[in-house]
Formats: structure tokens, C-alpha cells, sequence
């Protein structure tokens, strides 16, 4: 039992350690953003084509680690850097001092890569897509196994299984709106947001839908697209999927 005395020292440590926790998510989002560019750059080809291995200027890119991580070629890094870092901030500040909180922190990156990737080239590589569905599905295995978890791993992995088999029917229905490389998505999107509830992962799909949507609009209106038109799924259900996922982790 824990003395009336003591309670405001483990308020104030609660939030001391929080602190520290968004301040670290920051830096560590702000650092993995601002290396994103390579890989990025790399992975941005068409379907059946080989990565590439030379930068903008035709200069051979490094071997190992530093040919995938880089501020170069790309834009400036200024604006991964802060995008990753404000995702970062956003996820450890809605979800707490939890193990979770540090899975979904360190899949910063590699989302980022994933929505920049489907932005240039309408693609989202097997080689990210895969890896991201095992990470989610056993990184929230071994956050159910760590004091403090805040979810439920049997309810993310059979989210996983759901969203992905969702997806598949919806690929199989409209190819042209949700692709292979969507459905791939699928299980590391539904064991992020299952992990919280099935009503958060309701909440993190619906919302990635409804911003799909408002883009696509937004071509209709000022593009002039047609119903053949295609365009990235794979940001907005990323996008999605982050707003569920703060949800779950300020509701819990």
C-alpha cells in the first residue's frame, strides 16, 4: 500500500519520465527522418525494376547501412527530419511511458519511407510492407509480455488477419483502388490499431478511407480525374492508422 505521502513523488516521476521519453522520441524521429532520403530514393522505381544503386549525379551509392541511409539524394532534410520527429513527439506524447510506445515509435521511419515510396511511384516495396507486418505483430508480442502494456497482442494479431483479409477482397473487387502492395499493409496497420480495440482499428482504417477520399475529390476538382485514375493508398492509410493509434493510446 502505498502511503498518501508518496503519491505526488510518483505523479511528478510519472511525468518526468514521460518527459524524457517524448524529448528521446523526438530526437530519435528527427535523426531515422532526416536519413530517410536514400532509401527512399532507392526504392522509388517501377514495379520490376532493380533498386537503384547510383545517387542523382550517377555517383555509385555506398555498400551496406550507409547505401540505404543518407540526406542524400533527396530534398532537403529539414523536412523528414521534422516529420518524423513530429510524428515521434505525437505518438510518445498520446501513448504514454507503455512498451508499445517504443515499437511504435521506431516504426517511424520506416512508414515514412513506405507513404514516399507510394507518393513517387504508386508502390509500396515488398521489402518494407513485410518486415512491418512481422515487427508490429511480434514487437506487440513482446509488449504483452512487458509490465505496463496497455493492449491486447491475441486481439492485434487476429486484427492483422482481418484487415488484411478486408483488404484482399477489396483488392480483388477494385484493383485499381486498393492494390497487392495495400493488402501487404494490412497486417502491420490492423496489429497496430487491434492492439488498442477493434473499435480503434474501425477508427484508424475509417480515417485513412476518409482522407483517401477527400484527395481524391480534390483530384476530381481541380485535376479533372476519372474514375480510372490512380492514385497512393498507402499514405492515407498510414495516416490513418497514426490517428488511430493516438486515440488508442489516450483512451486506454
Amino acid at each position: 500500500m502505498v502511503t498518501p505521502g508518496f503519491r505526488p513523488v510518483r505523479r511528478r516521476y510519472a511525468r518526468v519520465v514521460h518527459a524524457v521519453l517524448i524529448v528521446t522520441a523526438a530526437l530519435f524521429g528527427a535523426v531515422t527522418g532526416a536519413l530517410t532520403p536514400r532509401a527512399v530514393h532507392r526504392l522509388s522505381v517501377p514495379s520490376g525494376e532493380p533498386w537503384r544503386s547510383t545517387g542523382s549525379d550517377g555517383e555509385p551509392l555506398p555498400t551496406g547501412p550507409r547505401g540505404w541511409m543518407g540526406i542524400r539524394p533527396g530534398p532537403r532534410p529539414v523536412f523528414p527530419a521534422l516529420v518524423g520527429a513530429g510524428c515521434a513527439v505525437l505518438l510518445a506524447a498520446a501513448c504514454g511511458p507503455a512498451p508499445e510506445t517504443v515499437l511504435w515509435v521506431f516504426m517511424v521511419p520506416g512508414t515514412m519511407v513506405l507513404a514516399a515510396v507510394d507518393i513517387a511511384v504508386l508502390r509500396l516495396p515488398d521489402v518494407l510492407t513485410l518486415p512491418l507486418a512481422a515487427l508490429a505483430v511480434l514487437g506487440t508480442g513482446v509488449a504483452a509480455l512487458l509490465p505496463g502494456a496497455q493492449g491486447s497482442w491475441p486481439r492485434a494479431v487476429a486484427a492483422a488477419a482481418v484487415l488484411a483479409g478486408v483488404f484482399f477482397v477489396l483488392a480483388l473487387i477494385s484493383p485499381a483502388g486498393m492494390g497487392l502492395g495495400d493488402v501487404k499493409l494490412a497486417p502491420g496497420l490492423g496489429a497496430a490499431l487491434g492492439w488498442y480495440g477493434w473499435d480503434v482499428l474501425l477508427t484508424g482504417v475509417f480515417a485513412g478511407f476518409l482522407l483517401a477520399a477527400c484527395y481524391a475529390l480534390f483530384l476530381v476538382a481541380a485535376r479533372g480525374a476519372g474514375r480510372r485514375t490512380e492514385f497512393c493508398m498507402g499514405p492515407f492509410l498510414l495516416l490513418g492508422a497514426l490517428v488511430g493509434v493516438v486515440i488508442g493510446g489516450l483512451v486506454v
